[in-house]
């Protein structure tokens, strides 16, 4: 018992002095995606301005593959020294729990929070014929016609299928979900017509609103897009309470030293909150939040309590 007790408090002595120095070295951020989505834009800009405050770089790493699992696994094994960490996803922390039948981490034990960092707002588009200029004609003509609309998505379990299987819960109503391998092949089917509807954020669908082929019925966030001001929100629209949005965190392994956290955290709320990475969200449409840990970690458990409903009762499976 001697030994074991003196080999703990030498490795928490060592973790102590570790924090204490931190960083000596450069720090890679995982991020559980491909490159070009919005996961690395946001890894990216806020990675540039923290290494400004932490001394060293932030170097990006693309982890992509099995709905973000993968990586997720890889960083919950890592040593939680602060050199490893992993942006977290909706996806990631807040659906797959509940869409995968096992999965080999436990997302709540094996990840510390440390900082939300950006939010990205879902809007509901409908293709130009459909008879309905905003949500609540949507929503009337779903219910005279159940079951005869169809609506795309960038595949199961994607943001979209979610985000409009949560409207469906809500608004009572039935429009069929056709999966899609990517948001690409479900645009196609979508301005052709042969689908009536989708929700993603907004940059894939913008340049279809501007050019006439697609409309905005409703916007997911709590509040309108100064974008698209005159698109009025699905709260308001007669479901208070309601948002799906995209959004993204910084997480580190499970038993990363407290000091490492809030030294990261801070400097995470001082990037998000910075003017040029304000400026390079704008163009997406999102926001920079930074949070302390805690606000963070309970905005977690509030997610996965949204969507983990929303996963049993639409019968969300992986495959």
């Amino acid at each position: 018992m001697t030994r074991l007790f003196l080999a703990a408090l030498a490795g928490l002595l060592s973790l102590t002095a570790q924090a204490q120095n931190y960083p000596t070295k450069p720090i890679r951020l995982v991020v559980p995606f491909a490159p070009g989505g919005t996961s690395s834009i946001v890894a990216r800009s806020i990675g540039a301005e923290m290494e400004k405050g932490m001394g060293h770089p932030i170097v990006i790493d693309n982890r992509p593959g099995g709905g973000g699992n993968i990586a997720m696994q890889e960083v919950a094994r890592a040593e939680p020294d602060g050199y490893t960490l992993i942006i977290g996803h909706l996806g990631t922390l807040a659906v797959n729990p509940f869409m995968f039948e096992k999965l080999p981490f436990d997302t709540n034990r094996d990840f510390a929070a440390i900082s939300l960092l950006a939010k990205v707002p879902n809007i509901f588009v409908v293709h130009a014929d459909v008879p309905a200029k905003d949500l609540r004609e949507f929503v009337a003509l779903a219910k005279k016609q159940p079951g005869k609309l169809y609506y795309g998505s960038a595949g199961n379990g994607s943001a979209g299928h979610l985000a409009i299987e949560y409207l469906k819960l809500v608004a009572g109503i039935d429009i069929v979900h056709v999966p899609y391998k990517g948001t690409g092949p479900n645009l196609i089917d979508l301005l052709a017509g042969r689908t009536q509807a989708t929700s993603a954020g907004t940059p894939p669908l913008m340049p279809h609103v501007k050019a006439g082929k697609l409309r905005v019925i409703a916007v997911g966030s709590p509040r309108r897009l100064d974008t698209l001001p005159n698109a009025g929100t699905v709260a308001e629209q007669g479901y208070p309470g309601f948002e799906t949005t995209q959004w993204y965190g910084l997480n580190a392994p499970a038993k990363t030293p407290a000091a490492i956290i809030k030294r990261l955290a801070d400097e995470a709320i001082k990037a998000a909150k910075h003017p040029s990475v304000a400026e390079r969200f704008a163009v997406d449409d999102a926001e920079g939040i930074g949070s302390t840990p805690q606000e963070y970690a309970d905005f977690i458990v509030k997610e996965q309590a949204r969507w983990g409903e929303v996963v049993r009762k639409a019968n969300i499976k992986a495959n």
